[in-house]
């Protein structure tokens, strides 16, 4: 039996947009897409927080969490993440209270410590970067309001989420695997600088957690990028759409919608461009199911994770659905249900 298939596969989704596509239809993709994840067998659907992005309509996402648990009935679902110097604890704790008071057993907080990417963001948000550095403290608050014990205004009640349970997870971004660890909560984490400094990251996390009332023992769920076709090329070919909207960030600033391939592949780019899309292609696992499985289990074994979080987002929505249609097959979760009205 493979790993891969002994460990919870889920999914996080980031309501791309695509060309010629406006943000309202993207979200509601996102909501289709969440009913097929859970007709696939996968564990979790998460939605994500961008501001002022071209090419992301999820901006609001326990506002969003709250339309996927409504549209579905098994599968978990949360946020990856709330970027919780964005906003007030207070506020962000009544937010998954009512989710959870709503859906109770299956919401999740996934929690961030990223502050708005730019400067006009930043101060849309009333937010600076110095927001970020106090992430420890606005997280203990922040789970404070649940148990009741949050000491930053001790006259302050957070109704509904005052003795609701819903479980935490701390994105690692620069210092999370640290904050993760010291508040005993889960690590949700992706190689984004390289495999070897993730597996750093998570070895640290293991040595330094401490047992909480959130968590007795470490629990790391690693994401990723997975493309699975039916021939390697086509899989890697479900890669370039993202990958150039990557390469594009980084030379104009703007991250912009998926393209189609064709578009893309047609496109004169610069030795910069260039670099920036083949480096935006390294370290996801993509090929036919054999090869996918092969290097999940790799993967999963250097890892030792608890979950797998999948990430994968291309142009094609029809042919992304497939490849979380096949990768769910070859994990041996159920695919009744599962259509291609996409």
């Amino acid at each position: 039996m493979s790993i891969a298939a002994s460990v919870p596969f889920s999914v996080l989704d980031r309501s791309r947009t695509r060309e010629g596509e406006d943000g309202p239809s993207a979200l509601r993709g996102t909501v289709r897409f969440a009913r097929q994840a859970e007709a696939l067998g996968y564990h979790r659907f998460w939605v994500s927080e961008h501001h002022s992005v071209p090419g992301v309509a999820g901006s609001a996402p326990t506002v969003l969490a709250a339309a996927v648990a409504a549209a579905t009935s098994r599968i978990r679902v949360g946020t990856g993440g709330v970027m919780l110097p964005n906003h007030q604890p207070l506020v962000v704790a009544e937010q998954f209270g009512v989710l959870e008071a709503l859906s109770p057993g299956r919401i999740d907080m996934g929690l961030g410590r990223s502050v708005g990417f730019t400067d006009g963001i930043r101060k849309a948000l009333g937010r600076d970067k110095q927001d970020a550095e106090d992430f420890p403290g606005q997280l203990a608050e922040l789970l404070g309001y649940f148990d009741g014990r949050q000491t930053a205004h001790p006259q302050v009640h957070a109704h509904p989420a005052e003795g609701l349970r819903v479980p935490a997870f701390v994105l690692a971004t620069g210092k999370g695997a640290r904050v993760a660890a010291g508040a005993g909560l889960p690590l949700v984490i992706a190689a984004v600088r390289g495999e070897d400094a993730m597996l750093r990251a998570i070895e640290g996390y293991r040595r330094d957690f401490r047992p909480s009332a959130w968590g007795e023992r470490p629990y790391v769920v690693v994401s990723g990028t997975v493309a699975v076709a039916e021939t390697t090329e086509e899989a890697r070919r479900l890669l370039i759409p993202e990958a150039w909207a990557t390469a594009y960030s980084r030379t104009r600033g703007e991250f912009p919608q998926l393209t189609p391939v064709e578009s893309i592949l047609g496109t004169p780019m610069t030795e910069r461009e260039r670099s920036l899309f083949d480096e935006a292609r390294r370290g996801h696992l993509y090929g036919t199911a054999d090869e996918v499985a092969a290097g999940l289990d790799t993967l999963l074994t250097r890892s030792a994770a608890d979950e797998f979080l999948v990430t994968t987002s291309t142009y094609d929505r029809a042919a992304m659905l497939d490849s979380y249609r096949r990768l769910a097959v070859l994990l041996g979760r159920s695919a009744d249900g599962a259509t291609a009205d996409f």
